[in-house]
C-alpha cells in the first residue's frame, strides 16, 4: 500500500490523528487521547509520538493547530494554557519528531474547513470546541486572516468567551444554542456567505434546524482536511 498522509488535530480537549490518502479517506481508524493541561510543546510532542505509533505508514504530515499560525510557527496558543508555544517552531519540530518527513501546519478551523467545503462561491466554517475556530473560503480558496475567536461579538465579550465550551456548561443548552444562533445571524449579515459549515466536538449540541445553507459537519473534518495541505502548489 502506498504511504499515506498523517493528519494530526490539535484541540484544547483532545489531540487527534489518523493516516489518511490523498483523497482525505482515513486507512485505518482514527486515534485520540485527551489534550493534557498545560500542554507545552514539549509534552504535545511526546502524545502524538505515543498516539501515533500504531497507525499505518506514512510519508507526509499535515498538523491543525488550534491557534495562530504562520510560516511553519504558533504565534498564539490560548487554548493550551502556556505562554511556551510563542514562536515555537512546530512544523519543524514535528517534522523532526518523525524523522525529518515533510509536514505541514494550520490553524485547525482551517484544515477543517478543507475538508468541509465545496469549493463553490463563498463558504464559511465555524468550529465549536473548548474555543470557537472560524475559516473563510472563495472558491475552495482559504481567505488568510479570518480567525474571529479573540475578536468581539457581544458586548465585551470574544467568541471564545460567548460561545467556548466554559460558558456553554455555565449557560445550559438553551441558552447556549441561542447564542450560537445569533452568531450565525451575525456571520450571514457580515458575509453572506453561500453556505455556513459548523464544525468541532460541540456542533453535534445544536438543537435547532438552520436554513440550507447551514450544515453541521462531520467532526473527522480536521482530519479528512489534511489531504488538502498538499495538493496543487499549496503551502503551509
Amino acid at each position: 500500500m502506498k504511504p499515506g498522509i498523517l493528519a494530526i488535530d490539535i484541540g484544547g480537549t483532545g489531540l487527534k490523528a489518523a493516516v489518511i490518502n490523498e483523497k482525505g479517506q482515513m486507512l485505518a481508524e482514527r486515534v485520540r487521547v485527551p489534550t493534557p493541561h498545560p500542554c507545552p510543546p514539549k509534552i504535545l510532542l511526546e502524545n502524538v509520538k505515543r498516539m501515533v505509533a500504531g497507525l499505518p505508514e506514512f510519508d507526509r504530515i499535515s498538523i491543525g493547530f488550534p491557534g495562530v499560525v504562520r510560516e511553519g510557527k504558533v504565534l498564539t496558543a490560548p487554548n493550551l494554557d502556556t505562554s511556551l508555544w510563542a514562536g515555537f517552531p512546530l512544523r519543524q519540530a514535528i517534522s523532526r519528531a518523525f524523522g525529518n518527513k515533510p509536514a505541514r501546519l494550520l490553524n485547525d478551523a482551517d484544515m477543517q474547513g478543507l475538508g468541509l467545503v465545496s469549493g463553490r462561491g463563498l463558504e464559511f466554517v465555524m468550529t465549536l470546541g473548548t474555543g470557537v475556530g472560524t475559516a473563510l473560503f472563495r472558491d475552495g480558496e482559504l481567505m488568510p486572516h479570518m480567525e474571529l475567536a479573540h475578536h468581539p461579538i457581544h458586548k465585551d465579550k470574544t467568541y471564545d468567551e460567548y460561545l467556548g465550551e466554559a460558558k456553554r456548561k455555565t449557560l445550559g443548552k438553551k441558552q447556549w444554542n441561542r447564542r450560537v444562533r445569533r452568531a450565525i445571524e451575525l456571520v450571514d449579515m457580515l458575509f453572506m456567505p453561500d453556505r455556513i459549515y459548523i464544525g468541532g466536538g460541540n456542533a453535534a449540541r445544536l438543537d435547532f434546524a438552520g436554513d440550507d445553507h447551514i450544515r453541521i459537519g462531520s467532526n473527522d473534518a480536521g482530519l479528512e482536511g489534511g489531504a488538502a495541505l498538499w495538493r496543487e502548489a499549496r503551502r503551509a
